[in-house]
């Protein structure tokens, strides 16, 4: 425990949850720019081209400034949800919106961090599902936003869970939660050559195999078809209903991964019992 007093103990994790939902915010904004900036130097190398010249740029610098007018961003006013309501959610110098969905994140992850605190304590286990919490929210908004499911995030998420099956931080055994992650890999790439193979189409990315494979490698075999039942289940429902709004971003399409990180959200939330329940598995 951090103080003895276990209230206060989650109290303070839910805090650290609103500095690190700020950092991701950060993540979520710079990660898919990174991605890209090293694939045109990567293809700019292939190519034989010198790579284009770009200032340094990462998930430290430079410093975060407002979109619309530059404005460099003082730390007094970065401060998780009380700057934005000091702000009422404005830019300092232009006076321009901002996104209300910076504070949600923060919101979002702190309270995540608070419950898996309020669940196991100050303890190894509360800390690995902080990290899976924090990993989910920044893999959904970066799939919304771009398509994509950073291997930079996916792949470490899968690692972890295996580990903390093997240190016991988690339900499941090591074996199980190994040949979840097994199962969750292949269910879905499975099902993607056998559409492409009907279709010619591509349903789904491979970034979503491999955070299937590590929500299987946290929740063990079992547990993964509630979870893509769950994830098909809302991605029709959230699909249908952009289509009827005109929702819907070019090609038609929308991403999977937000789904399978709802179900993710799901089974830590309500447990995976609960979850199997659910769908009377």
């Amino acid at each position: 425990m951090l103080s003895g007093l276990p209230w206060l103990d989650a109290a303070l994790i839910g805090v650290l949850g609103l500095l690190i939902g700020s950092f991701l915010n950060v993540v979520i904004h710079r990660l898919p720019q990174m991605m890209e900036r090293q694939w045109a130097a990567e293809c700019a190398e292939l190519s034989g081209k010198p790579a284009p010249e770009q200032e340094a740029f990462n998930l430290l610098v430079p410093r975060s400034r407002c979109p619309h007018c530059g404005h460099l961003i003082a730390w007094y006013e970065n401060i998780p949800v009380i700057s934005y309501l000091a702000l009422r959610g404005r830019c300092a110098d232009c006076k321009r919106p901002i996104s209300a969905r910076y504070p949600l994140v923060e919101l979002v992850t702190g309270g995540l961090f608070y419950f898996c605190a309020s669940q196991w304590g100050a303890t190894p286990t509360a800390l690995a599902w902080c990290a899976f919490s924090a990993a989910l929210v920044a893999l959904a908004m970066i799939d919304w936003d771009t398509t994509l499911l950073p291997d930079d995030v996916t792949l470490p998420l899968l690692w972890l869970g295996l580990v903390a099956a093997a240190m016991q931080w988690t339900p499941v055994s090591l074996s199980t939660a190994f040949w979840g992650a097994v199962a969750g890999y292949l269910s879905l790439w499975s099902v993607y050559w056998l559409f492409k193979i009907v279709t010619g189409k591509e349903g789904m990315g491979y970034g979503d195999f491999k955070l299937f494979a590590a929500l299987g490698a946290w929740f063990g075999w079992p547990v993964l078809i509630p979870m893509i039942l769950i994830a098909s289940i809302i991605g029709a429902v959230v699909g249908i209903a952009m289509k009827f709004t005109t929702g819907l971003r070019e090609g038609g399409y929308v991403p999977f991964g937000p789904f399978l990180a709802g179900a993710g959200f799901a089974a830590l939330l309500l447990g995976p019992n609960t979850l199997r329940a659910l769908v009377n598995l």
